[in-house]
């Protein structure tokens, strides 16, 4: 219940508002525990192994490591206890403080100079900083280094060591107490889990509850009160199949769960800094393939293969689709020496293989870049034959328009460049003469220009260009020493990776091998590809994964939480014809999704995190989603359907989805605010998002100007209503709520709108923009409920 106040202040207002805050959440609302976390998380471990171990192998190793020759200044780099000791000059690293740590001091040539050969980029000084920042996480149990090339490993054993290499089997239905309960089945799998554990599902959510939930989850916006209402007065007993139905065929579906997708594909418009500095000019291009196709409900095989090898044996519309990889970074050399060439070409197809294996597959394959992967069986060798594949693609602007068109405008401008270099020849000939210039020259020069102009008019507007991939040759790559490609150890065949595909994969002999490999990712007995998609589709869905780790189902990830319904879900995609939309439909109809969000102290005590789904867990919106719906409710949302980037999306009416983001995350202002709010970095693929709790985000609801003249337009919009301000109060919770106010927020509201005390200091808005500014910034309307 509201605090009753007689002139309550705007600030008042807010935090009555925010009570709670729209970020600072107590357990009863989310329902998590904070337990103990080891040392260090697998997040953690994972970004060192893929960045840092590396890193450290590269530049350091030679001199810094038990198998060095000799140990240079009695420094060790090759465990954590060995950095911390340090060596004849003191401690390396002090976990914490990068900036009081010699190993970062020296890589940036204040103390020392190290490593001698040449200075690390600005990216790996970063990243080394970060690591150091973060308490520099390493594994607890270290193993050596080690180059096998997969000897002595047992493919068949290691395969049925560890759940995620294993082959999908369909389940059958498990048995139950709760009889009633099930809709689906999906329902028995989660109701067996809660019974184990002495848990009971929450009842059905309220049918306000529940459209706003689908329209949230499925097309990132809400209804209008008068679809409520017209799905509230409906006693079909099919409404709300009908409703998600309905849903799932409207192009905004490919809008809201195409950005899910965009996330994994680090997709942006370049700029990523340093010698990856150039743009993506025609990025939105991929963007909006990635929107149609998932609003076709393209079988998630085909969106597999045409992101992979659309361009070969594909029409143009398919080579689009190869933006997935075109749209990574292309690092180049930034003076031509071997050893930046080298480290350019090294990163580069780093990228590819990471994206390539995490996105799909779900493992973290970059790992094994320098040696073999620490953790699960990859060894290097198996790294370099997917890398091989990637060292014969390369990034190129392919015209996506007709052939004729091509011919047309092509044929056009070389008639305009032909002309412009006789105008340049006479031109320089008329300077030459000076004042000796002949007026035969002069009207040489000016016919010549006549012609061109004309030329200029019969040019076509210019094609449609995209960012895609070509082939430019068939060679194996060979192993590189401690990750130097210069340094070339045994030949790496072509092929997929052997936990997969047993100790003898086919080899790849069709031109760079991107189709072979696409077929492999793709096939149906891949035990990976569909269980890495549908434990992303339920996570985007509750908010939680039924494998918490959704980019690494390796050995350091972490093991299903509902291992039988995870691969009841996987067959069912391929059963399917592997349709998303038809999971989807099963999902949201279970009664597993229904569940209301009520708070069970009983049942949170058992089980905190809601790890076995007692209930709906609520949940913070995607920024995406969260801007949408406040343009939504003032009235301003354009819903135009796809196009060109917006730039600045906090000065555009355009949905988030197509707002300008860099690499880096600093070359346009919507990076700043999406940033902000937990948008995904796009420097490496991500399937799923932080959640961070942040003064500033505070501070935007309260000062941006974005909110600010949100809350003028909105004020705007509900004094064209009516003067009443019991109607204007009814009209906005309408509009946000989809509900009415209650007494106790109807009578705050009109104490603080009615309130004639004079503004307050520093106050940018009236009384009523205040009160939508409040609105607008409310817990509820952020909240997946």
């Amino acid at each position: 219940m509201f605090i009753q106040r007689s002139n309550p202040s705007f600030r008042y207002l807010l935090a009555v508002t925010l009570l709670g805050l729209t970020f600072v959440l107590a357990p009863t609302l989310v329902g998590q525990d904070t337990p103990e976390e080891p040392a260090f998380t697998a997040e953690q471990l994972e970004a060192f192994e893929t960045n840092i171990r590396p890193l450290l192998v590269r530049h350091c190793y030679e001199c810094h490591s038990s198998d060095s020759k000799v140990v240079k200044g009695g420094l060790l780099l090759d465990s954590r206890q060995a950095l911390l000791k340090g060596g004849d000059s003191g401690a390396s690293i002090i976990p914490g403080k990068p900036d009081e740590s010699l190993l970062i001091s020296s890589v940036k040539y204040q103390s020392y100079e190290m490593p001698p050969a040449g200075k690390l980029t600005e990216k790996e000084v970063e990243l080394l900083s970060q690591w150091i920042a973060n308490g520099a996480p390493w594994p607890a149990s270290d193993t050596p280094l080690a180059n096998t090339g997969g000897e002595g490993v047992n493919w068949q054993n290691a395969k049925q060591d560890h759940w995620a290499f294993r082959d999908v089997q369909r389940p059958d239905l498990p048995a139950v107490g709760q009889q009633q309960w099930p809709d689906s089945a999906i329902d028995y799998f989660v109701l067996a889990e809660l019974e184990a554990n002495q848990l009971a599902p929450s009842p059905e959510a309220d049918r306000r509850t529940l459209i706003r939930r689908l329209y949230t989850n499925l097309l990132g916006l809400q209804p209008s009160q008068e679809q409520v209402d017209q799905f509230l007065a409906s006693d079909s007993p099919t409404a709300y199949a009908e409703l998600v139905d309905q849903l799932l065929s409207s192009p905004k579906y490919g809008e809201k769960w195409g950005r899910h997708w965009l996330d994994v594909a680090r997709y942006n418009e370049g700029f990523g800094g340093f010698t990856d500095n150039g743009p993506n000019a025609h990025a939105w291009r991929y963007r909006d393939w990635v929107i149609r196709k998932l609003n076709a409900d393209m079988p998630y095989d085909d969106f597999v293969r045409q992101q992979i090898a659309g361009d070969i044996d594909g029409d143009v519309e398919s080579s689009i689709g190869t933006g997935f990889l075109a749209l990574g970074p292309t690092f180049r050399t930034d003076g031509g020496d071997p050893d930046s060439a080298a480290a350019a070409k090294s990163e580069t197809l780093d990228d590819r293989v990471d994206t390539i294996t995490r996105g799909f597959l779900g493992l973290t394959v970059a790992c094994a870049r320098c040696h073999d992967h620490k953790f699960d069986p990859i060894p290097t060798l198996d790294y370099y034959s997917l890398a091989g594949i990637f060292n014969n693609s390369t990034s190129v602007v392919t015209p996506i328009a007709p052939q004729p068109i091509v011919d047309a405008f092509n044929q056009a401008q070389n008639e305009v460049n032909r002309l412009n270099g006789e105008l340049k020849k006479a031109n320089d000939a008329i300077n030459k003469a000076g004042d000796q210039a002949t007026e035969q020259q002069k009207s040489q020069r000016d016919n010549i220009q006549r012609q061109r102009d004309e030329a200029q008019k019969r040019v076509p507007p210019r094609f449609d260009e995209a960012h895609t991939l070509r082939d430019t040759g068939s060679n194996n790559m060979h192993v590189a020493l401690r990750g130097d490609i210069r340094k070339r150890g045994p030949e790496a065949p072509r092929r997929f990776l052997r936990i997969v595909e047993g100790p003898t994969p086919a080899l790849y002999d069709m031109g760079s091998g991107r189709k072979q490999l696409a077929d492999s990712i793709a096939h149906p007995d891949n035990p990976l590809t569909t269980r890495v998609m549908v434990n992303r589709l339920w996570m985007h869905h509750f908010g939680r994964p039924l494998v918490t780790s959704p980019s690494n189902f390796g050995t350091l990830g972490n093991e299903p939480s509902h291992p039988l319904l995870l691969d009841w879900l996987a067959s069912e995609l391929v059963q399917s014809n592997w349709s998303l939309k038809r999971l989807h439909r099963a999902i949201l109809l279970s009664s597993t999704f229904k569940q209301s969000s009520r708070y069970n102290d009983e049942h949170y005590r058992i089980d905190g995190d809601n790890k076995y789904l007692w209930r709906y867990s609520p949940r913070r919106m995607d920024v995406e989603v969260w801007r949408d719906t406040i343009m939504q409710a003032t009235g301003e949302l354009d819903l135009r359907f796809t196009g060109p980037p917006q730039g600045d999306i906090l000065r555009s009416n355009r949905r988030t989805v197509y707002a300008s983001t860099s690499r880096n995350g600093d070359q346009f202002a919507s990076d700043r605010f999406l940033k902000l709010f937990d948008f995904a970095a796009p420097r490496a693929s991500i399937a799923k998002r932080s959640t961070t709790t942040v003064p500033q985000q505070f501070l935007f609801l309260l000062n941006s100007s974005f909110m600010v003249d949100r809350a003028r337009v909105f004020q705007a919009r509900l004094s064209r209503i009516s003067e009443d301000p019991v109607a204007r109060i009814q009209y906005a919770y309408q509009l946000l709520y989809n509900r009415e106010p209650s007494p106790q927020e109807l009578e705050l509201g009109l104490n603080f709108t009615t309130n004639t005390d004079p503004a307050e200091p520093g106050d940018k808005l009236d009384r009523w923009s205040q009160y939508c500014q409040a609105l607008l910034s409310s817990n509820e309307l952020m909240f997946i409920r």
